[in-house]
């Protein structure tokens, strides 16, 4: 939808998981069967909102998010939506699609499938058939997103679009859409015994059994699902075992193909030319555009997130984010419903708990903050566990974070194992992350991500445990029902920008040997140890504020002596002194906002700020230069003129705008409550 992956909910609920081509890109390394794309934007409109990520594509429009989707797609690959005459056809497959679904079009113009089928043959010709359950358990097939009816039962339709010369069926259930209750078997079935054509189950899949009953209960040739593949790790070869289990013959089980490998390999001459093109804006300060953007950025009307961020959000038609929207529906799970999670969380920590005391319980990723003594806190003290913990140094810390760090094994009476990558290659990181995405700190998110689960295949244990999903409670980009996982693919979109640790290869003389601290472990190695990365959030209530509290209360926490720049919280981020300070203030240089915003969107949906005094500390806190800017220049040898050069080629321009020798940006200067 507009340029990015989405979940959806039933048809009505979109919420933006992330890029498209990296998702592609973890499907080829996968080998799936094939995929599907759906466009289903309602203006042919297409843009990732953020141009400092690796992978992008040129343009606007569906075509050319197609043709940059193609370039990492190995396997055959059906495209939807937008499509409405013959040349729209010729036009996909000429991009790269193997073959073309129709749904409303087919619908309003039903010659059009036989037209097609003349022209590209019967094989290219899928038709989406959504279809809805009534209250009385009828059947009909909805165009238009599933919002209009046309008296049609799915069967019925299917024999119609097989006459006209449809080659398969992709059979969707909008009330099965997003919600993990499994896939609607009698209407799959019902479109199955009217038809001799292939037919795709897909609409409802929340766990891999449920992929073998589509092909034996319901007589479907394939099974086919969404969500599921965004949530988890080795998902698709899960699924795939899944099915070889239950007797279904499909491929066996594969892994990374040696001709398309997971790590990306770079075109070396392409992003050498990206890093001198920006060195030479930054030098020669080429001229900026001196008019406002076209488009305005608006401000979500409840916490004051901007429609562009860092952060995947989307906005309903009040103008309120998926942010606040999954903040309410948190609020209203019931006491009831949080204790069955609570008893899920304890049969999912006792499956892979050692049962003969060899190994440590599990793995908890911490640093010296206020989550990681919460999460220990639950896993030792509240579910008995031995937990090895693990972390990564980013040698910035804050005095009262490392303190905290050290004395977590002893309040909590834990191994510690705290990796240190050498100080020389930091500092060779720090430089490159800045000047190639304007993230000084990517070693520092990669790394945060990658030595836990490494350090967990290490010694064979299959469980490594996080805080509260990042993404999901400050953007809405998951359901809360969704539990979803840390994965390799979420690892290097969002943590790395689509910057693996083989980009750094070669550059400031770093080898691959000194990138060891930043190396994923192989799928093979996470199927084999059966490694997941759950999020305690998903199963306990989480309210960073009251645990921060409770283990200042109970266990002598410390928070900043000092107050930070840009936030008016003392208790986040005390592991990275400049995540708050000089790492921030690049996010606000890029897209105008900063952990200002980010604090008060999080208090209000909380109900710990009001809208106005949020917007009092977002001018008070969001623009502001920190003062750690001085201790990182030094660290990295850097002016900060030079900074400050390189800093600007990053500014966006649907944000920022030079007026009279300075930059200018919208600001939120009106209360709409």
């Amino acid at each position: 939808k507009n340029g990015l992956i989405v979940r959806s909910q039933r048809f009505r609920i979109h919420q933006a998981i992330g890029n498209p081509m990296s998702t592609v890109e973890r499907f080829s390394n996968w080998q799936v069967d094939e995929l599907i794309v759906l466009d289903i934007s309602i203006e042919d409109r297409h843009d990732l909102r953020r141009d400092d990520l690796q992978q992008r594509y040129a343009g606007s429009s569906f075509l050319d998010v197609l043709k940059t989707i193609a370039e990492v797609c190995h396997n055959p690959l059906t495209v939807g939506g937008r499509v409405r005459t013959l040349g729209d056809i010729e036009r996909r497959l000429t991009l790269g699609a193997d073959r073309v679904a129709l749904n409303t079009t087919a619908i309003e113009t039903p010659d059009l499938i036989d037209e097609a089928a003349r022209s590209f043959g019967s094989q290219c010709v899928v038709v989406s058939i959504d279809a809805l359950r009534h209250g009385n358990g009828h059947l009909e097939v909805c165009g238009s997103g599933g919002k209009a009816g046309t008296g049609l039962t799915p069967a019925e339709w299917a024999c119609q679009v097989e006459d006209r010369g449809a080659g398969e069926l992709l059979i969707n259930s909008i009330d099965r859409d997003g919600t993990k209750l499994g896939y609607d078997l009698d209407l799959v079935r019902s479109v199955t015994r009217s038809v001799s054509i292939p037919v795709i189950a897909c609409g409802g899949v929340g766990k891999y059994e449920d992929f073998p009953s589509a092909i034996l209960e319901s007589g479907a040739s394939a099974a086919a699902a969404a969500n599921i593949f965004h949530f988890f790790e080795l998902s698709y070869p899960l699924a795939k075992r899944a099915m070889l289990t239950a007797g279904v013959t499909v491929r066996k089980v594969g892994f990374e193909r040696s001709w398309f490998p997971r790590e990306p390999h770079y075109d070396k001459a392409l992003e050498d030319a990206r890093i001198a093109d920006r060195i030479r804006s930054a030098q020669t300060q080429l001229p900026v555009s001196s008019s406002r953007p076209a488009r305005e950025i608006t401000w979500c009307t409840q916490c004051l997130y901007p429609t562009i961020s860092a952060a995947p959000i989307e906005f309903d038609n009040e103008g309120v984010c998926t942010g606040c929207r999954q903040a309410e529906i948190k609020v209203e799970i019931s006491k009831n419903e949080w204790a069955r999670r609570r008893e899920l969380l304890q049969s999912l920590l006792q499956a892979h708990s050692s049962s003969d005391g060899s190994r440590h319980d599990c793995v908890v990723a911490v640093s010296g903050g206020k989550d990681s003594w919460y999460q220990v806190h639950l896993i030792t003290n509240e579910f008995g566990l031995n937990p090895l913990l693990v972390t990564y140094d980013t040698n910035n810390w804050t005095p009262a974070g490392w303190r905290n760090m050290l004395r977590m094994k002893e309040v909590f009476h834990c191994d510690h194992v705290v990796y240190s990558p050498s100080p020389s290659i930091l500092k060779k990181l720090n430089r490159l992350g800045f000047i190639v995405m304007g993230d000084m700190n990517w070693h520092a998110h990669v790394g945060i991500t990658t030595v836990p689960p490494r350090v967990a295949v290490q010694h064979r244990i299959p469980l490594v445990i996080w805080g509260e999903h990042g993404y999901l409670d400050m953007g809405g980009q998951f359901a809360m029902n969704d539990y979803p996982e840390m994965s390799y693919r979420d690892r290097l979109e969002h943590f790395g920008r689509g910057y693996e640790w083989t980009f750094f290869v070669g550059r400031d003389g770093i080898q691959a040997s000194d990138m060891i601290p930043w190396q994923y472990p192989s799928d093979r190695e996470i199927y084999e140890v059966g490694l997941r990365g759950i999020y305690l959030g998903n199963y306990v209530y989480w309210e960073a504020n009251e645990h921060s509290q409770a283990m200042i209360d109970q266990f002598g926490f410390e928070v900043s002596e000092e107050p930070f720049d840009r936030t008016y919280r003392r208790m986040s981020n005390l592991d990275d002194m400049h995540e708050n300070g000089v790492h921030d203030y690049l996010k606000y240089v890029k897209f105008g906002y900063g952990r200002g915003t980010d604090h008060v969107g999080k208090d209000i949906r909380a109900g710990r700020l009001t809208r106005a005094e949020g917007l009092e500390m977002i001018r008070k806190y969001d623009h502001v230069k920190p003062s750690d800017l001085e201790r990182w220049l030094n660290y990295v040898g850097m002016s900060e003129e030079e900074f400050d050069r390189i800093a600007d080629t990053f500014r966006d321009s649907r944000v920022w705008w030079r007026e009279n020798g300075a930059w200018r940006k919208e600001e939120l200067t009106v209360d709409p409550s």
